[in-house]
């Protein structure tokens, strides 16, 4: 482990010192410009910094990052994320049963994020992002500059 980028992206190095940056499978984490990215990027830093960490590899995404899942030792860090309350399933993208559950749980039990009245999801807060610093409003109609 090298870096923690955010609650859902690390760098890592394997054993021949080559980089890797990986985003975790399954979930998506708070934007650090968003309420609560910095915390779940500390709770990611908490559960594995410093320690050396398995990757399971399944693609890479359009921005060339591996999605992988991460271990230390037998626990899931991507799920534990979830369970928390630090990540939302990216259930657009997986139907696992277990990140479905967590984020159920998660929320009833008001962990982590789930205490706030209405959190953002980060995909809606990247979109409105990307909305705002490319375009400005007038009356209802959205111009591009």
């Amino acid at each position: 482990m090298i870096k923690i980028a955010d609650g859902d992206t690390i760098t890592i190095l394997d054993s021949n010192n080559r980089k890797y940056k990986i985003r975790l499978d399954k979930i998506d984490a708070p934007e650090l410009r968003q309420y609560f990215g910095i915390n779940a990027k500390n709770h990611l830093v908490s559960l594995i910094s410093g320690k050396q960490v398995k990757v399971i590899y399944r693609k890479k995404d359009r921005y060339k990052r591996i999605l992988g899942t991460v271990y230390l030792h037998e626990k899931e860090i991507n799920l534990q994320m979830v369970k928390d309350g630090f990540a939302w399933h990216y259930s657009f993208y997986d139907k696992s049963p277990e990140y479905i559950e967590a984020e159920q749980k998660a929320r009833e039990n008001k962990s982590g994020l789930w205490i706030q009245e209405n959190p953002v999801n980060p995909y809606k807060f990247r979109k409105n992002f990307v909305l705002k610093k490319c375009c400005f409003v007038i009356g209802e109609e959205r111009k591009k500059f």
